[in-house]
């Protein structure tokens, strides 16, 4: 991860302490993939907290800063949307000027039927952003329905990857994916 600010370091060292406290839940789970873990981690418990969404805004920033010319971030509601908010909120306090963006499950049936919500995507290069990736399958519906609108995919930036093959899925798909924190970060490995 590149380092833009000289808080970079400590932004992100409170906020794997705080993923670490609040955000890590140990006992017997069933993921999204059907999978059993012995842990979860439920990013929203934090990523909607005052005290650390700045800090995922700030990390995020650092993880996407050396992508070109993006213009907005976002991806599949409910996850994303809290963490593309950091972003913009954070881009903003910085000078940078990303957009956020919401993909729904499903277009509207009513309206105008949108699934991609937010600023035009049309023709630009945006970043599928992920709380916490354990099979790629989200992002890559995200990727779908951006590609369906014109949008170009620079790449996929996860808050925390599971490191249980959402990477390889989403590179197999021709895009890059960056982490901003592993499971080495949290303990977990």
């Amino acid at each position: 991860m590149t380092s833009r600010n000289p808080q970079s370091a400590e932004a992100r060292r409170q906020l794997i302490e705080f993923i670490s406290s609040d955000a890590v839940f140990h006992g017997d789970f069933t993921l999204t993939s059907g999978k059993k873990a012995s842990y979860y981690v439920d990013l929203r418990k934090v990523s909607l907290d005052h005290r650390v969404a700045p800090l995922i805004g700030q990390v995020m920033l650092d993880l996407i800063a050396d992508v070109p010319d993006v213009v907005a971030v976002g991806g599949m509601t409910m996850g994303a949307d809290p963490i593309a908010t950091a972003v913009l909120h954070q881009g903003a306090a910085r000078g940078l000027a990303y957009d956020a963006f919401v993909v729904r499950k499903e277009p509207k049936d009513h309206g105008r039927g949108k699934q991609v919500e937010g600023p035009d995507v049309a023709g630009k290069r945006v970043i599928v952003l992920e709380d916490t990736s354990t099979t790629g399958g989200s992002p890559l519906k995200a990727i779908e329905a951006l590609r369906a609108v014109g949008a170009e995919i620079a790449a996929v930036a996860v808050v925390v990857d599971r490191d249980t093959g959402a990477r390889e899925v989403i590179e197999a798909a021709g895009v890059p994916y960056l982490a901003a924190i592993g499971l080495k970060d949290l303990g977990l490995s």
